[in-house]
């Protein structure tokens, strides 16, 4: 019997889907464990998932691969901590919304031409008309949190591309997330709240869902996806994020956006597709992991 094989586009489709889905999990231990604890056991469980079904080898890589492994650790850590730090204070859609900028910055950077201006002036827009009013203290706490995911995803583009030269395998993400893994035990030793963890394990259950979600499905899609899309194909589709991140966050948590919200949402994703269709490409790799 021939093995069902699904459309590539409808991988990356799921994959975006599966992502939004492990934020809304995560977001719903927030007021429990608190997103330090959630995002650390994500991301241990995440590295445990990953390399058990590609384990990194360990002889014959240069020390400029561990090197490059290493960087997307720090920064595939530090990304992760802030979306969950900005999930925590801002509904799912605002968040993916905002860290989105990262690829579409990426996508236009270093453009003199006037069409990719136009995407600028779009994403603008609608950043505006997210964080306008949304200026008092914990939100602000909030947007600033999503910037800086939305630079640690644009900093991801160019490491993870360099890991991909270093790894030609595929097994340097493994290697990375294994790092990461590492970089965020002290925080969860140091942050997060362990005692809560121990009077209910149950937890541990929710973080290997959360982790099974955001990072084994949608690497493992991606990566059958990607060698058989064009660039600018997975630019279009991964740029319907955000608009899933608000679904995900209405369906799942309830929270209903305004419609300038909404708004902003449409122009944001309107940038990244004209931005995908007109600018440099978006690096063909897997940025569902950082989400």
């Amino acid at each position: 019997m021939r093995r069902l094989e699904l459309p590539p586009g409808l991988l990356v489709v799921i994959s975006a889907l599966s992502v939004q889905v492990g934020a809304s999990v995560a977001t719903g231990q927030f007021a429990t464990y608190g997103p330090i604890t959630i995002v650390a056991l994500r991301l241990i469980f995440g590295a445990l998932l990953v390399d058990l079904h590609r384990p990194p080898s360990v002889r014959g890589r240069p020390a400029s691969a561990w090197r490059s492994a290493l960087a997307l650790g720090i920064v595939l850590a530090g990304m992760n901590t802030a979306f969950y730090l900005a999930i925590s204070r801002l509904p799912l859609g605002v968040v993916v919304t905002i860290e989105f900028l990262g690829p579409l910055a990426a996508a236009i950077g270093g453009s003199r031409r006037p069409v990719d201006f136009v995407w600028v002036v779009f994403a603008a827009v609608g950043v505006v008309l997210l964080a306008g009013p949304r200026l008092e203290a914990t939100d602000l706490l909030g947007l600033i949190a999503a910037g800086c995911t939305g630079l640690g995803w644009f900093t991801y583009i160019g490491v993870a591309a360099r890991v991909s030269r270093d790894w030609p395998d595929g097994r340097g993400v493994g290697a990375s997330m294994t790092f990461s893994a590492i970089l965020i035990l002290p925080v969860l030793l140091l942050a997060g709240d362990l005692g809560a963890v121990v009077a209910s394990p149950v937890v541990l259950l929710a973080a290997l869902v959360i982790a099974f979600f955001s990072s084994a499905v949608p690497y493992t899609l991606e990566v059958a996806a990607l060698g058989k899309l064009r660039p600018e194909t997975y630019g279009i589709l991964v740029s319907l994020e955000p608009a899933f991140g608000a679904i995900a966050g209405f369906l799942l948590l309830g929270q209903a956006l305004r419609p300038t919200e909404l708004l902003a949402i449409a122009l944001v994703s309107m940038a990244s597709i004209g931005a995908s269709l007109t600018a440099r490409p978006i690096p063909a790799t897997p940025g569902e992991l950082g989400a």
